[in-house]
């Protein structure tokens, strides 16, 4: 019988982070999540993906703390039986606002969860990925970080790096056959959009080609892809999941 793939996804108690954990859930990996808050909803992912038959496992960490960084890999190696196959890095906030009234520690918090928590989570996974001599790699971005958004600049420039960080570390560890993506989602159907207006949301709809919203699942199917066979040989590319917003 095929040992389980073993998966680490980091901010996955709801929205596009669950749907994650569950489409590999269903395709028979063992997984462990990050949380930052919401013992309910992370208990929610947990009985979602029990369902089929693997170990799922959810740890309260803070991926813009280095050392929670290290503390969640290393717990998560020794859940996972040693080893970790898929890296999912989804954790990610916004604090949106037209750069004149952006406040310094706005930007500061953007940047340390979305891109120093991706570096972190990386930098620690990698190095027993390189001892395996295997591994996915799977970052996700934005459109933003493509094209950029008025009153989103530090939410822009976290995806952007990134998308910087995405390229380089597949360069690094192609050698090795372990694959780095990023996956870029646009306008998807979250907690984090069903607070913005109405006019807003339609606005935004209308600039999409496919004049509708995409799902968490949709984002989900693009990383069981990557993490999968049919991903094997590909490395250092961003996955825009937009419905076209980014053409």
């Amino acid at each position: 019988m095929e040992e389980r793939k073993k998966a680490l996804v980091t901010g996955a108690s709801r929205g596009i982070g669950r749907a994650i954990c569950e489409k590999l859930a269903s395709e028979g990996t063992d997984i462990v999540f990050s949380y930052r808050s919401g013992e309910e909803a992370a208990a929610e992912t947990i009985r979602l993906c029990s369902k089929y038959g693997v170990e799922v496992h959810g740890i309260k960490a803070d991926v813009s703390s280095q050392e929670e960084c290290e503390s969640l890999i290393k717990e998560a190696v020794d859940l996972l039986g040693g080893r970790i196959d898929i890296l999912v890095n989804n954790a990610g906030i916004t604090k949106d606002n037209l750069i004149g009234r952006m406040k310094d520690e706005d930007f500061d918090a953007v940047i340390d969860v979305n891109l120093k928590g991706t570096f972190y989570m990386m930098r620690g996974v990698s190095r027993y990925m390189l001892r395996q001599r295997a591994g996915r790699i799977i970052n996700i971005s934005s459109v933003v970080g493509v094209m950029g958004n008025a009153g989103q600049v530090n939410y822009s420039a976290s995806k952007a790096g990134v998308i910087g960080m995405t390229k380089s570390l597949a360069r690094e560890l192609a050698s090795r056959q372990i694959t780095v993506n990023a996956v870029a989602p646009g306008m998807i159907e979250t907690d984090m959009t069903a607070e913005m207006p109405d006019s807003a949301k339609e606005k935004v709809i209308e600039s999409i080609p496919f004049k509708q919203m995409g799902r968490p699942e949709d984002i989900a199917e693009a990383v069981a892809f990557l993490a999968g066979d049919g991903g094997r040989y590909i490395t250092g590319q961003v996955l825009c999941v937009d419905g076209g917003m980014a053409i």
